[in-house]
């Protein structure tokens, strides 16, 4: 069966599912922890298990394994913004690529003028940043970041904005994510999700196949169900 067939309307994820920026959010991380003296001690398997899991995993996860940075600074937000200036300065020195598949994927989203569009959790700034260097990304004319929406995933409140936007009564409408998370946010939409990620923890790849998820390794194979 054609995944995409009577499909009108496709929302994408963007960070982890498009592009390949998890590893640069990462690295922010461990820079903005070495600003401060300390090594994060997490691989990026690590990272990617607490990030996906929830809003604040990385926040607990953080000053649980570096007791002594909460003693520094036990406000969040002020690391949280020190971690933005670092991936701000990733994106602006560091190449970034579309994940494996993504472009034709994409292509095969225009040529049958499906729509598309990608809610993000991330802010407008980095999403125009990224976009300003990857031109196959103006494939998708609709973008809603974290400033068009009140909660951030795994609410579905960016879901239901691009639906009310986007989506005509009796449209089929097909999701796209590369976490628990985000499908979580499809789910609660309403909107069936496909999650496309190698990443996934055998408890993550459990859950999401008990609440009906079509996982796949990347775009590369999903494109072999086009």
């Amino acid at each position: 069966m054609n995944l995409l067939s009577d499909v009108k309307l496709v929302l994408l994820d963007f960070d982890g599912l498009l592009v390949d920026t998890e590893q640069l959010h990462f690295l922010a991380y461990k820079k903005m922890c070495l600003s401060y003296g300390f090594v994060l001690p997490w691989e990026f398997k690590d990272f990617c298990e607490v990030a996906h899991r929830s809003s604040t995993g990385i926040k607990e996860k953080i000053y649980l394994d570096i007791p002594a940075l909460k003693q520094i600074e036990p406000d969040w937000s002020v690391l949280y913004a020190k971690k933005k200036v670092e991936y701000k300065k990733i994106l602006e020195n560091d190449p970034i690529h579309l994940l494996p598949g993504v472009k034709c994927f994409l292509n095969a989203l225009e040529q049958r003028n499906i729509s598309r569009a990608v809610v993000t959790n991330s802010p407008r700034e980095q999403i125009d940043a990224i976009k300003s260097k990857i031109p196959e990304l103006s494939m998708i004319p609709y973008w809603y970041t974290r400033e068009d929406y009140k909660n951030a995933k795994p609410e579905p409140d960016g879901y239901l904005k691009a639906l009310a936007d986007l989506a005509q009564p009796g449209d089929k409408v097909l999701g796209f994510e590369d976490t628990y998370r985000g499908f979580t946010a499809l789910d609660s939409a309403k909107v069936k999700g496909v999650v496309v990620s190698d990443l996934l923890s055998e408890e993550f790849i459990g859950a999401l196949k008990s609440k009906g998820a079509e996982i796949y390794p990347s775009f590369t194979e999903l494109l072999s169900q086009l």
